[in-house]
């Protein structure tokens, strides 16, 4: 009897040894989530979709908030200072090397091995004209083509970080890229579908530049970043003049500026504003219509496509 027990005893903790080597059905190995910190909500989003259950993410720059010039709270820093890894934009988004988000890094005595720029392999653009000429503009990102880049960035460094589960990411990783790959042929087709002397998108920043570039559309605006003043008389008069020069058929506001300065430029030129918002700096809040970098994209090329076909 003694023996029957002992065998059946072994037999069980051998179930249980190798039940526990298995994965279960949620993907999760056993191991710790990676900790994260990212810049802002569409990095966020990013490390969502790429590390799965696998990452624990802490976002600093919340929805509604500006990216360009952000005050850290004590819980980011703390954050950050346990975090695994650490991704930012680059491009000046976060204000460069002696910007908010270096002067944390240097505070807390983080390592900077940890800290990673997703834009790397993009090509700077530049604000150009007055005091921004050399200013390299931050916005690549509204590009889905950047966004594969981005992705791609982040894919190498979660891989290099953790690299247990390289593969994961890998393959996670693969099916998103697919995803933005559709989205930036949806693009084409989409604009390439709006008359040719429609194609001009009239935005209250200059955060459109890469995009409109990439697919081939006319770009005007009332300031060049956020960080000068927005909506003086002289830009106001200088869109204006532009528009009725230019037969602008209709203007945009992002979501996350000040409507007023648009308004007034409506309101002079005649031209109307776009009936929703277009989207640059964010992605809302999780629930809400524009809550994912693809949502982001898909929102705001509809967005573009149906404003400038009317």
């Amino acid at each position: 009897m003694k023996k029957l027990l002992l065998v059946a005893a072994m037999a069980v903790m051998l179930l249980l040894a190798a039940c526990g080597g298995e994965k279960d059905a949620s993907g999760d190995d056993g191991k710790d989530k990676l900790k994260v910190v990212t810049s802002f909500t569409i990095i966020a989003d990013l490390a969502r979709q790429i590390g799965g259950d696998h990452v624990d993410i802490h976002n600093l720059v919340p929805t509604g908030t500006d990216p360009h010039e952000y005050e850290p709270l004590p819980e980011d820093n703390k954050k950050a200072t346990d975090a695994d890894v650490l991704f930012y934009n680059g491009l000046n988004l976060e204000g460069g090397e002696h910007g908010w988000f270096f002067k944390m890094i240097d505070s807390i005595g983080q390592n900077e091995d940890k800290v990673y720029s997703l834009t790397e392999e993009v090509d700077p653009m530049y604000i150009g004209g007055g005091e921004h000429e050399e200013e390299i503009n931050p916005h690549a990102f509204i590009d889905p083509e950047v966004g594969i880049k981005m992705s791609e960035a982040m894919i190498q460094a979660l891989g290099e970080v953790d690299p247990d589960r390289k593969d994961f990411y890998e393959k996670q990783g693969e099916e998103y890229i697919n995803r933005l790959k559709e989205i930036d042929q949806k693009y084409e087709e989409r604009i390439n579908d709006i008359p040719e002397d429609k194609r001009i998108l009239v935005t209250s920043e200059r955060a459109f530049q890469y995009m409109a570039d990439h697919y081939g559309l006319e770009e005007a605006f009332i300031w060049e970043i956020d960080t000068e003043e927005n909506g003086s008389p002289e830009q106001i008069k200088n869109l204006v003049s532009y528009i009725k020069d230019s037969e602008v058929p209709v203007l945009f506001v992002e979501s996350n500026v000040d409507t007023r300065p648009m308004e007034t430029v409506s309101q002079e030129s005649g031209v109307p504003i776009f009936e929703e918002p277009i989207y640059s700096d964010e992605i809302g809040e999780p629930g809400e219509k524009v809550d994912t970098y693809v949502k982001y994209l898909n929102y705001n090329i509809k967005i573009i496509h149906d404003g400038l076909s009317q």
